[in-house]
C-alpha cells in the first residue's frame, strides 16, 4: 500500500487567521496635554467656581467691616463689577469657547493659549487688590475683545453666521466694561454705575439666547415623546422687546414708558416659558434648575419696571436678575455642560442638587425677603451670601477633580 503525502481533502489544514491591528486614537480625538486646558470650560469654570465662593463673602464681611482690604475701587463698585465681569464674563467665555468647538467643528483655544486666557482673567481679579487702579483696568479691559476676536474667527471659518450676534454683545460687553473703568478714571462724564447696568442688561440678553435654544432642547431630549415649538414671532418679539426694554432702563431716566415696555418684556418671558413646560422636568433636577432660574427673569424685569414708578428700589430688579436668574443658570449649566464634556452621565448628585437649591436661597434671601422685612436687611445679605458662597464650594468640592482630569471616556476635550 503507497501512502500519500498529500493532505487528506476531507481534513484540510486548519487556517491560521490574519492579526487584525488595533486601531488607536487618531490625533483629532487622543487626549492631548494637561486635562486643564484642553477645552475652555475646564479653567473657566473652575477659576469661576473659586470666584464665586470667596468673593460674595468677602464683600458682605467688607460691608460689615469685620475685613479690611484696599481696593482699587470703592467696595460696592468692586462687588458689583466683579461679579458681572469678573464672575459671569468667566462662564461665559468657558462657555462660548467651548460651544464654538461643537458649532463649528474646528478648535477653540487650548493649551498655551487657553492658558494665557485664563492668566489673564486671573490677574486682572489679583490686580484689583494688589496693584494700581491703571494696570487693574488695562488687564480687566483685554479679555473680552480678545476671545471675541477668536469665537468671530472661528465661526467666519466656518460659515456660521448664525451665532455672530454672540460676538456682537460681547464687543458691547466690552464697551459697557470700557465705559465703566473710563468713569472711574474721570475720562467720561457718566456715573460709574450706570456702565454696570449696561454689563447686567447685556448679560442677560446672552442668557435670552442661550437660554432660548439649550432649555427646551435640554428638555425634549430627556423626556422623550415631548415635542416644544415655540412660535417664531414669540421669540422675535421676547428678544426685541426685552432688548428695548433694558436699552430704556440702563439709558433713559426713570419713566413710565419704560416701566411698561419692561412689564411686557416680562410676560413674554412668563408665556416662553410656559411654552417649554415646567413642571415637565420636577423629577429632573438638572432640568428645573434652569427652568426655575429662568423663571426669575420676568420677575427681576417686572421688579425693574415697578422701581421706574418708586414702588420698590431698583436693587430688588438687579439682583433677581443677578442672583436669580444669572446665578441660578450659571450652576445649572456649569453642571451639565461639565459632565457632559467629561464624559458623565447627565444625572446630578446630591451635592449638586443642594448647590441648586442654595442659588435658589440665596436669591429668594436677597430678593424677596429685604421687600418683606427690610429691618433685617443685614440678616439676609449675610445668609444670602452664605448660601452662594456653600453654592459655589460644593460645585468645587464635586467638580474641581473632573475639572484638571482626563474625560472618562478617554476623548480629547
Amino acid at each position: 500500500m503507497t501512502t500519500s503525502l498529500a493532505p487528506h481533502a476531507a481534513n484540510p489544514p486548519t487556517p491560521v487567521p490574519t492579526p487584525v491591528p488595533i486601531p488607536l486614537p487618531t490625533r483629532a480625538t487622543a487626549p492631548r496635554g494637561w486635562p486643564l486646558l484642553r477645552l475652555g470650560f475646564r479653567p473657566f469654570y473652575l477659576g469661576a467656581a473659586a470666584y464665586g465662593m470667596l468673593a460674595v463673602p468677602l464683600w458682605i464681611a467688607l460691608l460689615l467691616g469685620q475685613v479690611s482690604l484696599t481696593l482699587t475701587v470703592a467696595p460696592l463698585l468692586w462687588h458689583a463689577h466683579d461679579m458681572l465681569f469678573g464672575f459671569a464674563v468667566a462662564v461665559i467665555v468657558g462657555f462660548l469657547l467651548t460651544a464654538g468647538k461643537a458649532w463649528t467643528g474646528l478648535a477653540t483655544p487650548r493649551g498655551g493659549v487657553l492658558a494665557a486666557l485664563a492668566a489673564l482673567w486671573l490677574a486682572a481679579r489679583l490686580a484689583a487688590v494688589l496693584a494700581p487702579y491703571a494696570v487693574y483696568a488695562v488687564l480687566d479691559l483685554l479679555l473680552l475683545p480678545l476671545v471675541a476676536g477668536i469665537l468671530a474667527r472661528v465661526l467666519l471659518r466656518a460659515g456660521n453666521r448664525r451665532n455672530l450676534p454672540l460676538v456682537a454683545i460681547l464687543l458691547l460687553l466690552a464697551l459697557a466694561n470700557a465705559a465703566f473703568h473710563a468713569s472711574m478714571a474721570g475720562v467720561i462724564d457718566i456715573a460709574p454705575v450706570r456702565a454696570l447696568h449696561a454689563g447686567l442688561a447685556l448679560i442677560v440678553m446672552i442668557e435670552c439666547v442661550i437660554a432660548g435654544r439649550v432649555i427646551p432642547a435640554f428638555t425634549m431630549s430627556a423626556l422623550p415623546g415631548l415635542k416644544l415649538k415655540v412660535p417664531q414671532a414669540l421669540e422675535l418679539a421676547t428678544l426685541v422687546t426685552t432688548a428695548l426694554g433694558l436699552a430704556l432702563w440702563v439709558l433713559a431716566p426713570p419713566q413710565a414708558f419704560t416701566a411698561i415696555v419692561l412689564a411686557a418684556a416680562a410676560l413674554l418671558h412668563a408665556r416662553r416659558l410656559w411654552q417649554w413646560q415646567p413642571l415637565r422636568t420636577r423629577a429632573r433636577p438638572i432640568l428645573w434648575v434652569l427652568h426655575a432660574a429662568y423663571a426669575w427673569l420676568p420677575i427681576g424685569l417686572v421688579l425693574l419696571a415697578l422701581s421706574q414708578i418708586g414702588v420698590v428700589g431698583v436693587s430688588a430688579g438687579i439682583h433677581a436678575l443677578a442672583v436669580g436668574t444669572t446665578g441660578g443658570l450659571i450652576i445649572g449649566m456649569m453642571t451639565r455642560t461639565a459632565r457632559g464634556h467629561t464624559g458623565r452621565p447627565l444625572k446630578v448628585s446630591r451635592l449638586e442638587v443642594a448647590a441648586y437649591l442654595l442659588v435658589a436661597g440665596a436669591a429668594l434671601t436677597r430678593v424677596v425677603l429685604p421687600l418683606l422685612m427690610p429691618q433685617h436687611l443685614l440678616v439676609w445679605l449675610v445668609a444670602a451670601a452664605a448660601a452662594w458662597g456653600l453654592a459655589f464650594g460644593l460645585y468645587l468640592f464635586v467638580f474641581a477633580p473632573w475639572l484638571v482630569s482626563t474625560r472618562l471616556d478617554g476623548k480629547d476635550g
